[in-house]
């Protein structure tokens, strides 16, 4: 796949690994689902389910879930909103940068800083809405699936649109409203979830060459930092 790929990956792999950062930002995501779903039970609030789901996959302690789910109960917790960026970086990346802030003016001007400093434009609302698809995407250790034809067509009425094999992960697609129903598929045949995840993917997704992917990366790695934000999708290929 090229230098450009392995160099894409290895920052990757390296910027996933701040769990100090990880856990806070899994937390947020946790809290906004009770608030929204105006449950603390994820049997009665599905949004909550999945980012439970998705905490769990990175090996969040069974404390901090709980923790966070404690906090949005509590009458005095931290009024947090979702809110999204849209940002043209450095040779023409996009990124859609999707946040969790009680304090919005403070959160665009963080972006509008690191876009000032490192290269690129923010853009307005709904500019790259229609060059993502959201997507349901689950990341699965390989060891112990059994036959991945059989299980493919098992995952078809759940909602599964593709399945890739990456070495010893295998990596299961399907439109964002089928996550719950992917999620108690995979749960049935007890696989082994290393990630769970509503993303957005390019639907045309471009190469940059190394040169051109370090200065991205620069500003792409201040933005994964800030404490408000999220995920961040590019249309890196």
């Amino acid at each position: 796949m090229g230098r450009a790929f392995e160099y894409r990956r290895a920052s990757k792999e390296k910027r996933w690994d701040k769990m100090s950062k990880l856990f806070p930002k899994l937390g947020k995501a946790i809290s906004i689902a009770v608030k929204e779903g105006g449950s603390g039970d994820p049997d009665m609030n599905s949004k909550l389910r999945t980012a439970i789901m998705a905490a769990k996959a990175q090996n969040m302690p069974k404390d901090n879930i709980e923790a966070a789910i404690k906090r949005a109960l509590g009458k005095d917790g931290i009024q947090i909103t979702e809110v999204n960026y849209e940002i043209k970086a450095p040779h023409g990346a996009l990124f859609f940068v999707e946040c969790a802030t009680d304090n919005t003016t403070r959160t665009v001007a963080n972006l509008k800083s690191y876009v000032n400093k490192l290269g690129g434009q923010m853009l307005t609302n709904n500019s790259l809405e229609f060059m993502f698809s959201r997507k349901a995407h689950f990341e699965v250790n390989k060891e112990g699936l059994g036959d991945l034809e059989e299980l493919e067509l098992n995952l078809i009425d759940a909602g599964l649109e593709s399945l890739e094999v990456e070495e010893d992960i295998v990596h299961i697609y399907g439109d964002y409203t089928s996550f719950g129903s992917l999620a108690n598929a995979l749960e049935t045949i007890k696989a082994d979830v290393k990630k769970a995840a509503l993303e957005r993917i390019a639907n045309n997704p471009v190469e940059f060459s190394e040169e051109e992917l370090a200065d991205i990366e620069k500003l792409l790695d201040r933005i994964e930092d800030d404490d408000d934000v999220q995920a961040v999708f590019t249309n890196i290929a």
